[in-house]
């Protein structure tokens, strides 16, 4: 019989859960954390805290919804890493209970693998998935990697950032702007009405396929002061422009090197995924560079690319179907590596 599986995602500040039934992911129930906006970023302590508080009304929901009983499921998966420690073995021990108490299979997912398989979720009946092998740029909070996809359990980093991730260029340009976190997706909305050739910034020179995002940090965080010393109000007068400006580098950097990665490999099958995908400018970009390069682009909807059980739970139904369980004595691993 095809499996019935449960899947649970709560790697960072999102407790959510999915029904994945014969390959088909019956629904996505998802509960955000609003605690960390008045720090300025994710709170792991907090977070954990709001994963104990969410987790059994998100189960509970997403088992409801998709109208299946405990007794139906065939496996019960989790996000074993890379994520904040605490939050993981919120969404571990969890998992590991119900594991136990039903009998039921234990299945531990990668996070950074399962945004790659969110382009095997269809949303849609037309809906077309990647065909192998692929390039994916995988873009977040956490990681900036360009992953070759051979198939749906093999993948290989073959580029990735050498210190800080893109998403969390994009959080902290945006705070350094005044922008409530988080900050990314605020960048995006104010470039929407501004001009991209405003401003300049350095470009990273970094050989081979790797990133590095803390040289544009901190040119970005000088600019803005130098800016700010000879007109005080310099932010809140170009806001869009510099937004669209810092948007515009950012986004060249990344997709230089995915050119860089077809060149190299031959591959013209090309997705992004992460939650940094659900970007304009960057979906804009790899149509367009695809359309120019005869690349096969796949972009995944936006509820698919921040984090999210559905992925998870599509990752897990590939596992099962390869019979890769885990004992119940297995433990999250927050620097689990995509390869693991």
């Amino acid at each position: 019989m095809p499996p019935v599986i449960l899947a649970i995602e709560s790697s960072c500040d999102e407790t959510s859960a999915a029904i994945i039934r014969s390959g088909k992911v019956l629904n996505n129930v998802v509960a955000s954390q609003q605690v960390h906006r008045k720090y300025g970023g994710v709170v792991p302590e907090l977070a954990s805290r709001a994963h104990q508080r969410n987790i059994h009304d998100v189960v509970n929901e997403a088992m409801a919804s998709a109208g299946v009983q405990v007794s139906e499921l065939d496996g019960i998966a989790f996000t074993k890493g890379p994520g904040l420690m605490g939050a993981l073995l919120v969404g571990s021990s969890f998992a590991k209970g119900m594991s136990l108490a039903l009998g039921k299979r234990l299945i531990g997912v990668n996070h950074m693998e399962a945004h790659v398989l969110a382009h095997f979720i269809k949303a849609t009946p037309d809906a077309t998935v990647p065909s192998f092998p692929f390039l994916c740029l995988t873009v977040s909070g956490g990681h900036t990697q360009i992953v070759l996809v051979k198939d749906v359990l093999d993948m290989k980093v073959i580029g990735e950032t050498k210190d800080d991730a893109v998403g969390e260029a994009f959080d902290k340009a945006a705070k350094i702007l005044g922008l409530p976190y988080p900050g990314g997706p605020l960048i995006n909305q104010h470039a929407t009405d501004g001009n991209a050739g405003a401003f300049h910034f350095p470009a990273t020179q970094v050989p081979g396929l790797d990133f590095s995002f803390s040289g544009i940090k901190t040119a970005f965080l000088y600019f803005i002061r130098d800016q700010k010393a000879i007109n005080p109000e310099f932010v809140g007068e170009r806001m869009k422009d510099i937004c669209a400006s810092l948007q515009k580098h950012l986004i060249n950097m990344l997709m230089q090197k995915l050119e860089l990665a077809s060149a190299m490999t031959g591959i013209r099958h090309v997705a992004i995924a992460g939650g940094v995908s659900a970007n304009t400018l960057l979906r804009q970009e790899l149509k367009r560079r695809g359309e120019e390069l005869g690349w096969s682009t796949h972009i995944p909807p936006f509820e698919y690319c921040t984090d999210n059980a559905a992925m998870v739970a599509m990752a897990a139904h590939f596992k099962y179907e390869a019979s890769r369980f885990e004992p119940l004595d297995t433990a999250p691993e927050p620097g689990l590596a995509l390869s693991a």
